[in-house]
């Protein structure tokens, strides 16, 4: 049988895991702020026995281009572990069978950034007795309060649902500020609830309503229930020209059908900088987005038409990692109650180059935002109580 020490949360500890940011660069109302704990350990040399499976829906965004290198070209190398990534995950039975697939080779432990079935997921994981957590991205609530105490379920570090609803707001009100008249919107891969919930805030935050509904909780009710924005129901002085979802390659006509349209700016839940930054510029409409500080990003927004940007860290998935490294050498943690972690991280947002510079400098390189040195005060941390 597997021996495991729990671990409790300090406040020391939940600070180390849940660091955005550096204070005083850019947009960054929420963050929170770096906090030392020293561990008192000797640091660990990488073993080289350790795999771990990575379910994934999105293989080229450049969110999740950079997440994989993170892991792949630092975490590895700093910890000596194995990631292996699966291809694109597009339903609940691809998920189920990777996790399958993985726990019958003996991987220790699933960090998933797939959000098909997560429900599934976990209870597949449970069933295999192999470790889980979500990296960038949370369970609903219902969810999580009905998995919280499950052996095998690590816990989930990424943006709430609230926090997508605020990034979507944000970006609508930078907008609503400059005096728009007319605007196109990419909901991306909904019914994916961070698209969801992101959508809602952008047509709040664009002071919008959508079926006569205002509120967070109403509005992504409907838009669950339409799987996607039917134009007929938003009512409000900002006119919504265009709306599209879907990846990349499937809507060559509705993007070429939303430039015709003439919007004054193009507004994305995600991933228009993989999909669109071309087209974009070249019709000379500003855009943008929720994504990450990659250089292709900081390109758009310094010779492009991207002038917003609500990015995480490449480096923010690092605290998923750390809560399976933990669990593999025994060391499960879990707050006072005996849940599973559950911590949100917010979003940096750029409007130009220069701030944008700043967060993608930090971050990148031989010394990311979630370090060996900040991970090594989560791993291997002695039992700590509240």
């Amino acid at each position: 049988m597997k021996r495991t020490m729990k671990k409790m949360l300090s406040f020391g500890l939940v600070a180390a895991m849940s660091l955005t940011m550096l204070a005083g660069c850019g947009n960054s109302k929420d963050a929170t702020n770096d906090t030392n704990v020293s561990n008192g350990q000797e640091e660990k040399k990488p073993t080289g026995d350790v795999k771990i499976g990575v379910l994934v829906q999105d293989v080229s965004g450049e969110e999740a281009l950079g997440f994989r290198s993170y892991y792949e070209n630092y975490i590895a190398d700093q910890y000596g572990v194995t990631f292996t990534y699966t291809d694109e995950l597009k339903d609940a039975a691809s998920e189920k069978s990777a996790i399958e697939k993985f726990a019958s080779q003996g991987y220790q432990a699933v960090i998933s950034f797939s959000s098909n079935d997560r429900a599934l997921q976990i209870e597949t994981c449970e069933e295999n007795k192999i470790y889980y957590a979500v990296a960038a991205g949370t369970l609903d609530q219902e969810q999580f309060e009905k998995y919280k105490t499950d052996e095998y379920f690590l816990g989930q570090v990424g943006p709430s649902m609230d926090t997508e609803y605020e990034a979507g707001v944000e970006m609508g009100k930078f907008f609503a500020d400059k005096g728009i008249k007319t605007a196109a919107i990419y909901g991306a891969f909904i019914p994916n609830p961070m698209h969801v919930y992101r959508t809602a805030g952008v047509l709040a935050g664009l002071g919008l309503s959508y079926g006569g509904a205002t509120t967070e909780e109403d509005v992504v009710g409907l838009i669950f229930a339409d799987q996607g924005i039917d134009l007929s129901k938003i009512s409000g002085d900002i006119k919504i020209v265009s709306y599209l979802q879907g990846y990349g390659d499937t809507t060559t006509d509705e993007i070429n059908a939303a430039i015709q349209a003439a919007p004054e700016a193009f507004i994305s839940v995600g991933m228009a900088t993989t999909f669109f930054t071309q087209q974009l510029n070249a019709a000379g409409i500003e855009f943008s987005d929720i994504d990450s500080f990659t250089k292709s990003n900081g390109e758009a927004i310094t010779n492009g038409k991207l002038v917003y940007l609500a990015g995480k860290y490449s480096s923010s998935v690092g605290p998923a990692f750390a809560l399976v490294m933990n669990a593999i050498n025994g060391n499960v943690i879990r707050d006072a109650q005996g849940n599973a972690v559950s911590l949100s991280q917010n979003y940096q947002v750029a409007t130009d180059s220069e701030t944008f510079d700043k967060f993608y400098k930090n971050d990148n390189g031989d010394n990311p935002i979630y370090s060996r040195d900040k991970l090594d005060q989560i791993i291997g941390l002695s039992l700590i109580h509240i």
